[in-house]
Formats: structure tokens, C-alpha cells, sequence
């Protein structure tokens, strides 16, 4: 079962990114894949029903598959988005429901005209803001999954980072946070040259 925090955060994630992508989706065309980029620590990639490093398997009605809601897998091909989403990417660690496919659901429900909503996981549990800093591995990957979630076509219509509990247990860490995000916000943005691209952070 889904904690009461993972809960709150997620049901506030969704309200707002569903009511970003319904002013925006009339601006692209009807036929084309809202791809949404997932980023951040444990709580994005899910831990939904692990216990004792094990998946109960339980899926709750709105993270079930549907064929509108894709997600790219680890070899960069578009799949139907099952749980758990970060299976093949957060490899180190057991991975169990998250976020993403509820808020998935919300965006097909309250977007007009939609096709696909297309997910990239990219989370990796654990992570220090410091991991996702330009040129590292996680950043490139990051880069490179969201460049390779456009080749057949779609518009990425945000970031949704889910981050910073790692930033927490030294104080130098803490206090260096907010200008180290920006920066990696601002890097995000300039590879990908979108500088008005939304990016959603999820706190708790």
C-alpha cells in the first residue's frame, strides 16, 4: 500500500500538471504523444508495495495499463506503460508503484483530444542532487532519454522532479540544495532548448 505521504504528493502532482496539459494540449495537435519526463529519488521511480525488498504486485485501479499510456523502456523503444514504470532503470533497487501512471491516468481524463501520454522514467533511488549535476551519468541519461522520446514524434510537455530527501543528511548538502537545482534546471533546459519547458517539483 501506498503511503499517506506518496499519496498527498501524488494527488497534488496530478492536479497540477493535469491542469498545466489542459491549457496547453489545444496547442499541439490532437494526434500527438504528451511525453512527460519522470526524474528524482525513490518516490518517483515508486516503492509502492516493496517490502522487505519485495513487490507485493498489487496495482491499484488508476495505475492499470491502457494502450494511451506509454512509457519508453531502458533500450529506448515506446512499450505499454505497465508497473513497476522504473523497472529496467532504477536496476538497483526494487522498485513497486509510483506516481506516474495515476497522474497519467488524470492527463487523459481531463486533456481534450489527447492520444498518447508518453512516460519517461529516468528516477533513480538514492540519489544526491549532486548525481544529476551536468555531464554526470544520470544527466546525460536524462538528456539523451528525453532527446530519443521525440524520434517518433510528440511534444514533452514537462519535467516532473521528485527529489532531495539524500540532500538532507549533511548540512552543507542542505544548504547548497536550492542553488544547485536551479543550475541543474537551467542546464536541463538549455540542452534540451526548451527554456520555457515546465518542470513540476514534487515536495513534501
Amino acid at each position: 500500500m501506498l503511503s499517506t505521504n506518496i499519496i498527498s504528493s501524488s494527488l497534488y502532482l496530478i492536479f497540477l500538471l493535469s491542469s498545466h496539459l489542459g491549457h496547453t494540449i489545444c496547442q499541439s495537435r490532437s494526434s500527438d504523444k504528451t511525453i512527460i519526463l519522470l526524474a528524482g529519488q525513490s518516490n518517483m521511480a515508486g516503492r509502492g508495495g516493496v517490502i522487505n525488498d519485495q513487490w507485493d504486485g498489487i496495482v491499484p485501479d488508476d495505475c492499470s495499463p491502457t494502450s494511451s499510456i506509454l512509457r519508453l523502456n531502458a533500450k529506448h523503444q515506446w512499450v505499454v506503460a505497465t508497473e513497476p514504470l522504473h523497472r529496467d532503470i532504477d536496476t538497483n533497487h526494487t522498485c513497486g508503484v509510483g506516481p506516474a501512471m495515476s497522474l497519467a491516468h488524470a492527463v487523459v481524463r481531463k486533456s481534450f483530444g489527447i492520444a498518447e501520454v508518453g512516460l519517461v522514467p529516468c528516477a533513480v533511488g538514492g540519489t544526491n542532487i549532486s548525481h544529476w549535476s551536468r555531464g554526470g551519468h544520470l544527466y546525460n541519461q536524462l538528456v539523451r532519454r528525453a532527446k530519443d522520446s521525440l524520434r517518433d514524434g510528440g511534444t514533452i510537455q514537462a519535467l516532473v522532479w521528485y527529489q532531495g530527501e539524500s540532500d538532507t543528511l549533511l548540512k552543507q548538502d542542505a544548504d547548497s540544495y536550492k542553488r544547485r537545482l536551479l543550475k541543474f534546471y537551467l542546464d536541463f533546459r538549455t540542452d534540451l532548448q526548451s527554456p520555457m519547458l515546465p518542470i513540476i517539483q514534487v515536495c513534501k
